[in-house]
């Protein structure tokens, strides 16, 4: 698709005639890909390596976005599905979507003091700060995964959980030692991530 923006639009505009045009979705991306090949006078021509840069295109991107389900969900037309991996218009339908919950990353995006104040050095942090925690991430998905729990499970069924499978699982009752071990290593895992290590 090659699209050349109107740059009297507001980049809301642009991002719904995207969106329109890929029922699919598109990821954050492909939209910045798309939005800088079309010469969209709301992101800059400039390199995309360069982190600072980067932050702020896409501070601004999701910015749009989240005014743009706002505008949608108040017109009563569309759902807007937002994250990095997936942004998709949906159809409108009243109910759980119109529930309203605090939304943190909606409340960061939409307060452009971020936007504004966010120096280069706050970026190299929230980068570390990023892979830091999808590291940690993975181990406490594998963690959970081994207890056969979902990611939303609280820390008291987590401290069930982990009594049954030593109980299950103990040397003592017919158990394998490396299994046990396993089973430990998870609720260490665990226990870091609740803050109850």
């Amino acid at each position: 698709m090659n699209t050349t923006f109107d740059p009297a639009l507001d980049l809301t505009e642009h991002l719904l005639a995207l969106l329109r045009q890929t029922p699919a979705g598109l990821s954050e991306h492909q939209i910045i890909r798309q939005l800088k090949d079309g010469h969209c006078s709301h992101i800059p021509q400039l390199p995309l390596s360069d982190k600072l840069v980067l932050f702020r295109i896409h501070f601004m991107l999701f910015n749009a976005l989240y005014r743009l389900r706002d505008r949608l969900w108040a017109e009563r037309s569309a759902h807007l599905e937002i994250s990095p991996l997936r942004v998709r218009l949906l159809s409108y339908q009243d109910g759980q979507q119109g529930l309203t919950e605090h939304d943190p990353l909606r409340a960061y995006y939409l307060d452009e003091a971020h936007l504004r104040d966010t120096s280069e050095a706050d970026v190299a942090h929230l980068l570390q700060s990023f892979w830091t925690r999808m590291h940690g991430g993975e181990e406490q998905q594998a963690a959970l995964e081994l207890f056969g729990l979902e990611a939303r499970t609280d820390y008291p069924a987590i401290r069930l959980r982990y009594r049954q499978l030593v109980s299950q699982h103990h040397p003592d009752r017919g158990g394998s030692t490396s299994r046990l071990q396993s089973i430990n290593k998870a609720m260490e895992i665990l226990e870091r991530y609740y803050n109850r290590g």
